[in-house]
């Protein structure tokens, strides 16, 4: 809801929890005034009365206040915006109306014919922010910068900055540390989003789990990236974010062009972290997410059974044991195309290999679905090997510059997305291949940084990193109408482009490479500060896991360590044996008894992965559901008890799996001591409502 004052120069927008304000002051200077608890109209608008600080010598009233801070005049903070044409640089923008229309409010200025609309839609508590600038003057205009949002936070004292970090198979490590004067910036200059960080921050002062206010923010972007978090010199913070590395030019305008930023969310929670947690989950389930609604199927992946070595016979053995085991869909990972016998060849030559594939695909996608699942595969459009047939047509194709000799990661280079014949030569790849046979999931991966972005021939080579990112979007946005019928996850490496752009057009997302179910503990942990269970695809896989790390784990503790987000199973199904199936049918169908728990409830993060014990709570209507990981045991401590939230304390709670019957507040003791009974173990407790 959007309440606007008599006068048409303050705004408020309400959530069922929350307000967020902003004034225009009579000199068209867009000021911040509320983002926290809901406030009445009458209470913006006093605030609004209330004048900038008296200015001090080499400082700025403006600086910590402005909505919107653009480069020029008075103004000392990190531009959001920074514009230059052939005779000037900055803006000087003026107030020319606003608008609102299905619950958006946008504030369009202009800058002698530079139109500057900022957009703003409460979507539950969750306040989306973004920008769009038109070239309306009859000269081109280079967009240095251009922000989707700068956020105030109220004034404060000891502040604390929460962010998620790592590197491939250490993704989405949750840190916090106080926040000092200066600036703190994380993003990422890849051309994607990263395996380093996660665009979201968190700030608070004193917050726990489930107590106290945290401020968020989260960044819409699959491409490079930056969030600058700066404590100003009178101890004001605000988070500037949106799409680009550096200051360098995101686009050159002509006359008539356009930008829109992606969206940079934010949102303010007094429920501690798990609060800001839950509304940002509900927030991406109603609103991000496509269909999710629907319930995200167990899927087995040929990779880590198999890797290159595929062919038809060994996918179909693969397939019958993994449907005995109740799997709902199989994946065949790398190595069906081209000559892709290694990681050496192939890539862009999406045509089954004929001599693993005589048939196509068609004949193994038929067999999977005559076992009751449905059949997925593995691509990565956005890379090629120089060995391919399509690198041999078209090396021009690739990012590089002249007279330079591409960089070769990972035997590959990666494609000018930006370039339109290269658009049109994936569409017509990707949409003949999920046509030829009954394709239902696609597994896209991005496994190369960029590293020779450069376009020659291209006047203004800079833009691919803008426009490799949107013609990726397009492309997903065309797949998915084109082929209703088939899902798609988000792969990068693992966690290499995890982000609410990339989730907006993917049904689930990779989380990591790193199957160890010990250390996906913590990554699954940092991960569900932002996103929910529904999208955190996670599989079991063999033991020792020989791929990482070489550690041992029962299949008990892979299973449920996997159960806490999207099942999947990636082991050689071929080489287990018929105990270690017929304990795996098990777990698959009790993870099909909880999925709508896990894929749809409250998310409770009850003690975290920090050693001894672990686990998490699930809430859906009448039912809860727990996951509980014994990581250690030392010097014969016995496991402690964990308390529940977020249920009814007047009813009382049955426990499926000990009997046990708690009443209000249910403390899990002697329920978890009976289940965990060594080091790397792990139980999975339902809970009903009597």
């Amino acid at each position: 809801m959007v309440d606007i004052a008599e006068d048409g120069r303050t705004w408020l927008l309400s959530g069922p929890g929350s307000g967020y304000a902003l004034h225009l002051t009579d000199a068209d200077e867009l000021l911040h005034l509320h983002w926290g608890p809901p406030i009445a109209l009458a209470d913006a608008e006093a605030l609004a009365t209330r004048p900038l600080p008296a200015a001090r010598p080499f400082e700025s009233p403006l600086d910590g206040r402005e909505e919107y801070p653009v480069e020029g005049g008075p103004r000392f903070v990190r531009p959001a915006l920074s514009v230059r044409t052939d005779r000037r640089r900055g803006t000087e923008w003026r107030f020319v109306s606003y608008a609102v229309e299905n619950g958006t409010l946008r504030l369009r200025f202009d800058d002698d014919g530079v139109a500057v609309t900022l957009h703003y839609r409460m979507r539950g508590d969750v306040v989306e922010r973004w920008v769009t600038i038109v070239n309306g003057g009859p000269a081109p205009v280079e967009l240095l910068r251009a922000d989707a949002a700068t956020w105030t936070l109220p004034d404060r004292e000891g502040w604390r900055l929460s962010q998620l970090h790592g590197r491939w198979a250490a993704e989405s490590r949750l840190t916090t540390a106080p926040l000092t004067y200066g600036e703190k910036v994380i993003g990422s200059r890849r051309g994607h989003t990263g395996h380093q960080h996660l665009p979201w921050v968190a700030l608070d002062t004193d917050a726990t789990e489930e107590r106290g206010e945290v401020y968020g923010c989260a960044l819409g972007w699959s491409g490079s990236w930056r969030i600058a978090v700066a404590q100003l010199p009178d101890a004001r913070v605000q988070i500037t974010g949106g799409a680009g590395h550096d200051d360098s030019g995101l686009l050159l305008l002509a006359p008539g062009d356009s930008y829109t930023t992606p969206v940079f969310a934010g949102l303010w929670s007094d429920g501690g972290f798990g609060g800001a947690s839950r509304a940002w989950h509900a927030y991406q389930r109603a609103h991000v997410i496509p269909d999710a609604e629907q319930d995200r199927p167990v899927l087995f992946n040929s990779w880590e059974a198999t890797y290159f070595d595929i062919c038809e016979e060994q996918q179909a053995a693969l397939a019958r044991r993994a449907a005995e085991i109740g799997v709902e869909l199989f994946v065949v990972d790398d190595g069906w195309f081209g000559a892709r016998t290694s990681d050496r060849a192939g890539l862009g030559d999406w045509t089954p290999n004929p001599d693993r594939f005589p048939r196509g695909l068609k004949p193994l996608a038929d067999h999977v679905h005559a076992l009751g699942m449905r059949f997925g595969i593995w691509v990565e459009p956005e890379m090629v090997n120089p060995d391919s047939d399509l690198y041999r047509a078209h090396p021009d194709w690739v990012q590089h510059h002249p007279g330079r000799e591409p960089t070769r990661l990972r035997n590959q280079l990666v494609l000018n997305l930006a370039r339109e014949d290269v658009q049109r030569y994936l569409w017509e790849r990707l949409d003949t291949l999920l046509s030829s046979a009954p394709v239902d999931y696609v597994k896209w991966d991005f496994n190369r940084c960029f590293t020779d972005a450069g376009w020659p021939g291209e006047p203004y080579p800079q833009r691919l990193w803008v426009d490799h990112v949107r013609a990726l979007y397009a492309l997903l946005d065309r797949l998915r109408a084109a082929h209703p019928g088939v899902a798609f996850e988000s792969c990068s490496g693992g966690g290499g482009r995890i982000d609410l752009g990339v989730l907006g057009r993917t049904d689930q997302v990779w989380t990591s490479d790193n199957t160890d179910p010990l250390d996906r503990l913590a990554i699954q942990h940092g991960f569900t500060q932002l996103h929910p269970a529904r999208v955190m695809a996670a599989w079991v896989t063999d033991s020792p896991n020989t791929q990482l790390n070489g550690r041992a784990g029962s299949l008990r503790f892979r299973f449920v360590s996997a159960m806490a987000g999207v099942l999947g199973v990636g082991g050689d199904l071929t080489r287990w044996s018929a105990e270690e199936r017929a304990e795996a049918r098990r777990w698959v169908e009790l993870y099909k008894e909880i999925r709508p728990l896990v894929q749809h409830g409250e998310l409770y993060r009850l003690r975290p992965p920090t050693g001894g014990l672990s686990a998490v709570q699930y809430l859906r209507g009448e039912e809860t559901v727990v996951l509980a990981w014994l990581q250690a045991q030392h010097y014969g401590e016995p496991v402690p008890a964990v308390r529940l939230r977020g249920l009814d304390p007047t009813a009382s709670y049955e426990c499926r799996e000990t009997g046990e019957v708690h009443r209000g507040a249910v403390l899990l003791h002697h329920g978890l001591r009976t289940e965990l009974r060594g080091d790397l173990d792990a139980t999975v407790l339902r809970l009903h409502r009597i």
